[in-house]
Formats: C-alpha cells, structure tokens, sequence
C-alpha cells in the first residue's frame, strides 16, 4: 500500500513539474527594448527612419537609413534597421526588433545577432552565414536584411 501511494505522489508531482516548466515554445512573450548593433556601426551619422511595415528610407548628409520589413519568426518578429552612404556601403546595422521573452531567447540573441551584424558590414550584402544555434533568427534576420537592401537599390 505504501508503494502504491509513494508511486501516485511521484507521478502528480513529476507531472505537475512538467507542466509548470516554461520553455521557449511558449510563444513569444516579449520583444527587444534596445536595438543590437550600435557599438558595431563604422559610423554615427543618423538620419530619419523609415516605416516598420513595409521598409522606407529617409536621409540627409551622412547617410540614408532603411528599415526592412518585419520577419515574423516562430519565436518572434525580427526587423533589420541599415545605414548606407552616397555610395551603397552598408554603414551601420541594428536590430530594433528580435525575439527576447525569455533566457533562452536573450541568451542565444546576445552571441547571434552581433555576429549577424558584423558579418553584414564586413560582406556589405545579406550574402552571409547563418549562426549556428539561431537559425530561426538568422533566417528573420536575413529576410528583413534583404528586404531594407531591396528598399535602398529602389
């Protein structure tokens, strides 16, 4: 009988435990309150930006700035902000929008994303290598990349 009542207990609690953990399929909880990739930019000459929705530019002496359009993720949305000068180069990268509801999300977004970024000013297209453990980011990443360098050769 002892045996009988141990056994229940264990499995109420093991399966009270399994459904009370919370993992990052839970669903995009959150996004990035700061953009990723300001300390890596070549330059700090900022102009206007364009619109979330569809990627715009906008621009002035240094530079002109495009956002691409938001690439919704399985773990959330992820947009790509790009700073060109007068010649085409990609001058500056950030991430103003990428999946951060959880540790899980923060941890693998804070090695992925600076690489994402440097890889983008060093290549000076979307023509670069996903990140390892982020495919879900790097694939956001790309495609809101993609679509700001479409906005800017328009």
């Amino acid at each position: 009988m002892k045996r009988i009542v141990l056994w229940l207990l264990s499995t109420v609690s093991a399966v009270v435990l399994m459904f009370g953990y919370h993992t990052s399929t839970s669903g995009p909880a959150a996004t990035a309150q700061a953009p990723v990739g300001a300390s890596l930019s070549t330059t700090s000459t900022t102009t206007s930006s364009g619109s979330g929705a569809g990627g715009g530019s906008g621009g002035t002496d240094g530079g002109t700035t495009t956002t691409g359009k938001t690439a919704q993720t399985r773990w959330g949305p992820v947009q790509v902000q790009i700073t060109t000068d007068a010649s085409g180069q990609i001058t500056d990268v950030e991430v103003v929008d990428y999946p951060s509801g959880n540790g899980e999300d923060q941890r693998i977004n804070s090695y992925a994303l600076p690489k994402l970024v440097q890889e983008t000013l060093d290549v000076q297209s979307a023509d670069i290598d996903m990140v390892s453990g982020a495919t879900v980011t790097s694939e956001g990443y790309l495609q809101s990349l993609q679509s700001a360098l479409d906005a800017v050769s328009a």
